[in-house]
C-alpha cells in the first residue's frame, strides 16, 4: 500500500513546503503554514483513469497558434442591476469565474439572489446553496417579491455532485453558496481546510471554462476584512469583488481584480425591505450636508474606477490632555494623515503637536486615493482656527513634502461634477487648472501649500 503524502501550505499565498518552518519562505509571513493530506501516490495508471473519471479529462484542448485564435468578443450577460455592471465592467462574461466577499449580513446572499431571478427569466440559472436549506432560501425569495418560477435550486456540497447536476441541466449561469463549505472526496480533509478550497475552486474553474458557463462564488472574510481561505484562491478567479457596508443601510461594491474590465470600480447600494437597490447618483447621498456647516467640514472630489464622486471630510482638532496627542483617522490612511501633518507645520507654519485631530470621511468611504490631500489639510487648519469654510467650495489635489500640490487625474471631469451639484469655488493644483471656464464656477489653481491657505 502506498505511503500518504503530506504538505505544508502556507495560508497567505498558496505556496507548498516539504516541511514545516516558521515563515513562508515565498510570502516570508510568519506561522501561516498548514499542514494537508495529499493522500496516497498513485500510479501512472491510476491517476490516468481517475482523469478520465472525473470531469477533468472528458474533453481535448486543441493547440493552434496565437494568430488563428478567433478574437471576436464574448456577448457579455447583462445583469440588468445597473451598478453591479458597472463593477463587472459591462456584464458577466461566458465562462469567468466571479469572486464576491464580504462581512456576514453585508448582502452577498441577497445580491446575488436577485442576480439570479431576475436573469433565470431570460436564461438557464442554477442556484447552489451548501449553508442554507432551500426552505430559507425559498422564504428570502419569497420575502424580497422576486420572481422564482425558472430559477433552478441546488442544496449540495459535494462538487463532483454538483458538477454532475450541472452538466445534466446545463446552466448559463451558476452560483456556488459558499466556495468555502464545498468539499471534494479525493482530498482527505475537513470543509474550510487550505486544500479542500483550492481543490474545490479548481474543480468548479475548470467546469466553467470547458463549457462558457458564468459562475460566481461566494466568499467569507476573516475578522481583519480579508477573504478567508488561500491568497491563491485570489489568483485563479477572473474578478474578485468586496462588498462592503458598516451601518444598516448603504453597502459598496469595490472591484479588486477584473480580468474584463477596471479595477477600483465602485458601486453604490442602499439595503431596502425589498434587498439590495443600485443608487444611481451616490454624490447626492454623501453629501446630505446640514443648513448650518461647522468649522472643519470640506468637500472633496475622488476619483472611483470611471467616475467621480463628491464626499465630505470633516475634521476636529482639540486641545490634547495627554502626553502623546492622538491621531484618529476613519476612511483615511492614518499614516498619510501624520505625514500630511508634519508638512502642514513645515511648510504651513500650523503647529499642531499639542493637539488632537480626528478625522472622518461621512458616509463611510474609504479614500485610497491622494487626491483628497489638499482638502483633508484645509479641513484641519479649519477646525484648528474655528473658521467655517464656504459651503460651495469644493478642494482637490495632492500634497508633496515640499510643501507642493501636484496634480491628480482627471481634474477636468472632477470640477464638472462638482459644478453639476452647485459648487461655485474650487481651489485646484495649478495643472488641473481648465483650459476653458466652467459656467457658474471660479477656479483657484495654486501650486504651494501656502497659497493654498492664503486662498482661503
Amino acid at each position: 500500500m502506498a505511503k500518504p503524502k503530506t504538505a505544508y501550505v502556507c495560508n497567505e499565498c498558496g505556496a507548498e513546503h516539504s516541511q514545516w518552518q516558521g515563515q513562508c519562505s515565498a510570502c516570508n509571513a510568519w506561522n501561516t503554514l498548514t499542514r494537508i493530506s495529499l493522500g496516497a501516490a498513485r500510479t501512472p495508471a491510476a491517476a490516468q483513469q481517475s482523469r478520465r473519471s472525473g470531469y477533468a479529462g472528458t474533453t481535448s484542448a486543441a493547440v493552434q497558434t496565437l494568430a488563428a485564435i478567433n478574437l471576436e468578443e464574448l456577448p457579455r450577460i447583462v445583469t440588468g442591476i445597473g451598478e453591479l455592471d458597472r463593477v463587472l465592467g459591462g456584464g458577466l462574461v461566458p465562462g469567468s469565474v466571479v469572486l464576491i466577499g464580504g462581512n456576514p449580513g453585508a448582502g452577498k446572499s441577497t445580491l446575488l439572489l436577485q442576480l439570479m431571478c431576475q436573469l433565470s427569466l431570460q436564461l438557464k440559472a442554477m442556484y447552489v446553496t451548501g449553508e442554507e436549506s432551500l426552505q430559507q432560501v425559498g422564504m428570502r425569495a419569497r420575502r424580497l417579491g422576486l420572481p422564482s418560477e425558472q430559477l433552478l435550486m441546488l442544496a449540495e456540497t459535494n462538487v463532483a455532485e454538483i458538477t454532475a447536476a450541472a452538466e445534466q441541466q446545463q446552466p448559463k449561469l451558476l452560483v456556488i453558496d459558499s466556495i468555502q463549505v464545498m468539499h471534494s472526496a479525493e482530498v482527505a480533509s475537513a470543509p474550510g481546510s487550505v486544500s479542500q478550497v483550492r481543490e474545490c475552486a479548481a474543480w468548479l474553474i475548470q467546469y466553467a471554462k470547458q463549457t462558457g458557463t458564468a459562475m460566481l462564488f461566494v466568499g467569507h472574510v476573516t475578522k481583519d476584512g480579508t477573504l478567508a481561505g488561500p491568497k491563491v484562491l485570489e489568483h485563479m478567479i477572473d474578478c474578485f469583488l468586496m462588498l462592503d457596508g458598516d451601518d444598516n443601510r448603504y453597502r459598496t461594491l469595490r472591484g479588486h481584480k477584473n480580468r474584463f474590465g477596471a479595477v477600483n470600480e465602485l458601486g453604490i447600494f442602499a439595503m431596502t425591505e425589498a434587498g439590495l437597490r443600485e443608487v444611481k447618483n451616490p454624490s447626492a447621498i454623501f453629501l446630505a450636508r446640514t443648513d448650518e456647516i461647522a468649522a472643519g467640514s470640506l468637500v472633496t472630489v475622488l476619483w472611483e474606477g470611471t467616475r467621480p464622486l463628491l464626499v465630505e471630510i470633516q475634521a476636529l482638532v482639540d486641545s490634547s490632555q495627554l502626553g502623546n496627542p492622538r491621531r484618529i483617522a476613519v476612511g483615511l490612511d492614518h499614516n498619510r494623515m501624520a505625514m500630511l501633518l508634519a508638512v502642514l507645520h513645515r511648510h504651513g507654519g500650523l503647529f499642531m503637536a499639542d493637539q488632537d485631530v480626528f478625522v472622518n470621511v461621512v458616509g463611510g468611504v474609504k479614500v485610497s486615493e491622494t487626491s483628497a490631500d489638499l482638502a483633508l489639510l484645509l479641513a484641519i487648519v479649519s477646525s484648528f482656527r474655528d473658521r467655517v469654510l464656504p459651503r460651495e467650495l469644493v478642494v482637490f489635489g495632492e500634497v508633496g513634502l515640499a510643501g507642493e500640490i501636484r496634480p491628480v487625474p482627471s481634474g477636468q471631469e472632477r470640477l464638472q461634477e462638482a459644478a453639476k451639484h452647485g459648487f461655485t469655488r474650487a481651489i485646484v493644483p495649478k495643472a488641473n487648472a481648465p483650459r476653458q471656464p466652467i459656467a457658474g464656477m471660479q477656479v483657484v489653481a495654486v501650486s504651494k501649500l501656502s497659497e493654498a491657505l492664503a486662498a482661503l
